[in-house]
């Protein structure tokens, strides 16, 4: 039983990843991965940040989460710039595209979010939420 609810997570994950890509795409927004948006997300959050931080923040390692950057400035999401107190570190910020993106992401989560408690009720939905908040706080 364990090995089947570790299989429909995955599988609801594989679902939700791929209903993010094609309303990406279709959007303009072809070859993301969940962790640059998971940074352009901090970003909307954070306004600026060091790389540092943002590497904490997404769970990924400095030289990781550096490759993630180049990739989204490249497609003018994010600009960076040197600390003005540090020069080896670099301040990350959105671009206009950036902010585009973000706003994008609100409408398309709110459709999965739509999509996911389809035909739940408002207390099956509470109840559900307080289970996902057990099982991520069992891996903290």
């Amino acid at each position: 039983m364990a090995n089947l609810s570790i299989s429909q997570v995955s599988h609801i994950h594989s679902l939700t990843a791929d209903f993010l890509k094609k309303r990406l795409a279709q959007n303009g927004f072809e070859d993301f991965s969940s962790s640059h948006g998971n940074i352009l997300f901090q970003l909307s959050v954070n306004k600026e940040i060091t790389m540092k931080e943002l590497a904490t923040k997404i769970n990924r390692d400095k030289s990781t989460t550096t490759v993630l950057v180049r990739k989204l400035e490249q497609e003018g999401l994010v600009t960076t710039t040197p600390s003005p107190t540090d020069r080896r570190n670099k301040i990350l910020a959105l671009t206009p595209k950036g902010t585009e993106y973000n706003t994008l992401m609100t409408q398309l989560s709110q459709e999965l979010v739509s999509t996911f408690y389809k035909n739940f009720s408002p207390s099956e939905i509470a109840q559900f939420q307080a289970f996902l908040e057990r099982i991520e706080s069992n891996f903290r």
